[in-house]
């Protein structure tokens, strides 16, 4: 099982997940068709199905494109409002692509329809891999749309937690830097965290993602995943888990990034006004 990571959008990941033996192919969250294809046809494999993680657009749009360009392509997900949605999944259920199996896991709040995906060979001595969309990111979790802290705290102690600890993830946004600067707010001490962004900080110098992590380094360095540990509750001024998981999701969506500074020349153009024809209304 070989992992394509194909960057799109702002800071979107597409993957494209290969079968060796069969040169079958399945991607997940494919926003854009066009990119994807030619990576199907640089590998020279056959796109046979897409799993879709949620209905958001920058995850979904490229469905219908795709199920036009590509006539029995299956689309999978879990909320009736991903396009061209061919097969409705739920918990646990189990779908096999080759020698790929596929485990569904239900992981609402993001969006009340989000399904994350556990993929693995039988026998393959590689690492499992989650796709988790906008439910985990490296440092991080998604904010919560359609759902509560309640719902959160389940997906990332019972039922993302509990995969085997060297299961590498494959989130659905380079936001490493961001989140773990936040988490070094949280927990200023944290060698670790501290390690993990200078890392991160090289790997976008060099325009290189931060996917995958492993499970096991998120428990060290992820604060929506050390919510029973002393410094998180510290800083939230919370014990329950549920509480300081409530209170750092706050917490993050306030924490502003350092102001960039304007650039001068587009400065300069405001001040000539060589916007204004744009900026006019029709």
């Amino acid at each position: 099982m070989k992992v394509k990571v194909i960057s799109v959008l702002e800071d979107n990941y597409m993957y494209l997940v290969i079968e060796e033996s069969t040169r079958d192919a399945v991607a997940v969250d494919a926003a854009v068709p066009k990119r994807l294809l030619e990576i199907v046809r640089k590998e020279d494999v056959v796109l046979r199905a897409v799993l879709t993680t949620h209905h958001h657009w920058d995850h979904a749009r490229g469905n219908e494109e795709l199920a036009r360009l590509c006539p029995g392509l299956r689309v999978y997900g879990a909320d009736e409002r991903i396009g061209a949605l061919t097969h409705k999944v739920t918990h646990d259920q189990e779908l096999t692509f080759g020698a790929i199996r596929v485990r569904c896991l239900f992981t609402p709040c993001h969006t009340s329809g989000h399904m994350c995906y556990f993929m693995w060979e039988d026998g393959s001595p590689d690492a499992p891999a989650l796709f988790s969309g906008d439910t985990l990111f490296v440092g991080g979790c998604g904010k919560f749309f359609e759902g509560t802290a309640e719902q959160m705290y389940t997906n990332l102690t019972q039922i993302l937690g509990a995969l085997p600890k060297e299961t590498k993830v494959f989130c659905g946004h380079e936001c490493t830097v961001r989140n773990l600067k936040f988490a070094l707010k949280v927990e200023p001490e944290n060698e670790i965290v501290k390690k993990k962004l200078a890392w991160a900080k090289q790997r976008d110098d060099e325009d290189l993602p931060t996917v995958p992590s492993t499970l096991q380094e998120e428990f060290l360095y992820n604060p929506f995943l050390r919510v029973t540990e002393e410094p998180l509750q510290k800083f939230t001024g919370k014990t329950d888990p549920v509480d300081v998981l409530r209170t750092l999701r706050t917490e993050k969506d306030n924490f502003k990034k350092p102001k960039e500074r304007p650039n001068p020349q587009a400065m300069l153009a405001f001040d000539w006004g060589l916007f204004s024809p744009f900026l006019e209304k029709k």
